[in-house]
């Protein structure tokens, strides 16, 4: 079955499978042909009629578009209508990529090829409903459902570029302690980047920053679904860049990517795709003596190694059991394709920010027991103190910790370090990738994301609010619990200034679920240049004090305790995820069978 498409008078062709919902539908097209704009999309007799679908909003401009690769996504519309839709915008953006000619877009080459294999990979998993693509979709969407559901929406029920950004750096941020390239923490600053800037997208799949680009200018925003499939491509985008590494695994450790691989071999291979992965940028790719001498020296010097390989040897020994019932029972030794590599290595990349988080928190317990007040915040000079059997020394300077708001300062002259800060700050993550840095995971996501769950709105009273964090429990706090009056109060004020509700995406919200889980949520510091905030800006050592300051800081005299009842407090606010009014600039394209 067949139809033939033409938009703005270039001719495109889709090829449509079986569709298995057509058996919804009885009745047949009266007018062999609808009309989108003028241009007009001709249909045969067996095309079912009471189909209605705005299949998208994507502004297609003189493009050719081979389209057979994506017609799946027309069934899977109807089969799955109910159960895991996902919007055909998105696709039809990425599949704009994979078909148009090898070429570049503002100066970025399309990857072709990847983005072709990783689309037809999609559209099969959601036509059967099942598959490892169908299952990332129902993750992500379980995992972003509840902040959607709690964030602005416009007056079709989908919400703006800012709420997409929230949506986007916290799906990230909570699940794979990632820092994308171009969502950086935006410093409570009214201006920031959007999901659009991100640089993979823009290298990548350019027609897909387009749709973004025009569902901003339309103020259309984003549906769930949309919000879904646009995560998911970017997290199939990030993933992907694994292959680059594993390629340069097999050739420094003298494998091609042709040979069939014993377990032996594949754990050298996969040990050596994570050294290459942890050293990010700064690796050699291409020096085998180097590398071995590096892997060498990492065996006999660093405490992590063991901890490394264990990591590799589960991810590969989970690959082995999910396959064991396709494994052929005739071959004594179990060998490795490099496609068999590549998923366990997509599951090591996916998975490394909460593995590596184990050694986060390691050094979390450290700064913990210099908080003897147990108010997250620790005296500065003790901060650069730590006896030499310690296992961490923090080496960061007083600059760096001022500009990433780790810093506070007393009216009495005072300098704290607070902990929660000092975690989610830029030396704490590796520059993994030019698209993504790894960084630990940050706690307050996860508390933020309980009380989402439970308010499904973007505010709520702070009655409410008080009694739901009174209930709420971390790593470090017990519940229920008695917050103190000045919490109470605080809350109300926050209330006042907002019509008698307390926005839960608002900086002095923030600042309040500081207080209220100081160990785990930062400070709102607000940021005077955002850019202090990226891992990049920091590199060549600049965060780094030299040692004779550090001696000099750790002598300091003992400051005044914190009167812990008088909060650090700043009145300004920042509702980070409130549009700002822009002017329409008219509807997208909107294709219908009617």
């Amino acid at each position: 079955m067949g139809l033939v498409c033409r938009i703005l008078g270039v001719a495109s062709s889709i090829r449509l499978c079986s569709c298995r919902c057509w058996a919804l539908f009885s009745e047949r097209w009266s007018e062999p042909a609808f009309h989108i704009k003028g241009a007009k999309v001709h249909l045969n007799d067996h095309t079912p009629s009471a189909l209605s679908v705005r299949i998208c909003q994507f502004p297609i401009r003189h493009v050719v578009f081979e389209l057979s690769v994506i017609a799946d996504m027309v069934v899977s519309t109807c089969a799955h209508e109910q159960r895991a839709k996902v919007s055909f915008c998105w696709i039809l953006a990425l599949a704009a990529v994979a078909a148009a000619a090898p070429g570049s877009f503002r100066g970025h080459t399309v990857a072709v090829e990847d983005v072709k294999e990783s689309l037809h990979e999609m559209m099969k998993a959601m036509l059967d409903g099942q598959g490892s693509m169908a299952k990332q979709l129902e993750g992500i969407e379980a995992s972003i459902w509840q902040s959607y559901q709690s964030l602005p929406k416009n007056e079709a029920g989908h919400i703006g570029s800012r709420a997409v950004r929230y949506l986007v750096h916290n799906y990230f941020a909570k699940e794979h302690g990632w820092l994308i390239k171009g969502l950086e923490p935006h410093g409570h600053q009214e201006n920031m980047s959007e999901v659009h800037e991100v640089n993979i997208l823009q290298d990548k799949a350019p027609l897909l920053v387009e749709s973004l680009l025009e569902a901003h200018r339309s103020d259309r925003g984003l549906s769930l679904t949309d919000a879904v499939a646009m995560i998911a491509t970017l997290e199939r985008l990030i993933v992907d860049e694994a292959s680059t590494l594993l390629q340069a695994a097999y050739t420094l450790n003298s494998f091609t990517t042709d040979e069939m691989l014993e377990e032996s071999e594949m754990h050298e291979v996969l040990t050596s795709y994570l050294v290459l992965f942890e050293l990010g940028k700064k690796a050699n790719l291409n020096n085998k003596d180097i590398h071995r001498a590096l892997k060498a020296r990492a065996a006999s010097v660093s405490h992590n190694w063991p901890f490394l390989v264990e990591f590799e040897h589960d991810a590969l020994h989970n690959y082995l059991f999910e396959r064991k019932n396709k494994r052929n029972p005739f071959v004594p030794i179990e060998t490795f394709s490099f496609g068999d590599a590549l998923q366990i290595v997509e599951t090591l990349a996916g998975g490394y920010g909460k593995w590596q988080n184990a050694e986060c928190q390691l050094m979390k317990r450290e700064l913990m027991d210099i908080d003897e007040e147990g108010t997250g915040i620790i005296p500065l000079h003790r901060f650069y103190s730590q006896p030499e059997g310690a296992d961490y020394h923090f080496t960061e300077s007083r600059e760096y910790l001022e500009k990433v708001g780790a810093l506070q300062v007393t009216q009495r002259g005072s300098s704290y370090v607070r902990i929660a800060n000092y975690m989610t700050g830029p030396s704490n993550c590796i520059a993994s990738s030019s698209y993504y840095s790894v960084c630990c995971l940050n706690e307050c996501e996860v508390l933020m994301n309980e009380l989402e769950s439970k308010i499904l709105a973007p505010s709520t009273s702070p009655q409410r609010l008080l009694g739901l964090a009174a209930n709420l429990s971390s790593a470090t706090v017990d519940a229920p619990r008695d917050l103190p009056t000045v919490m109470e109060e605080k809350l109300h004020a926050i209330a006042a200034r907002h019509d008698g509700e307390v926005p839960l995406h608002g900086r002095l919200f923030a600042q309040w679920m500081h207080h209220a889980f100081p160990h785990e949520c930062p400070y709102p510091h607000i940021a005077e240049d955002t850019t202090v905030l990226v891992p990049s800006h920091w590199q060549n050592g600049k965060a780094t004090v030299p040692l004779t300051e550090r001696a000099e800081l750790a002598e300091a005299h003992t400051p005044v305790l914190v009167e812990t009842q008088n909060l650090s407090w700043s009145e300004e606010e920042v509702v980070v995820v409130r549009e700002r009014p822009t002017r329409s600039h008219g509807h997208l394209f909107q294709f219908e069978l009617s």
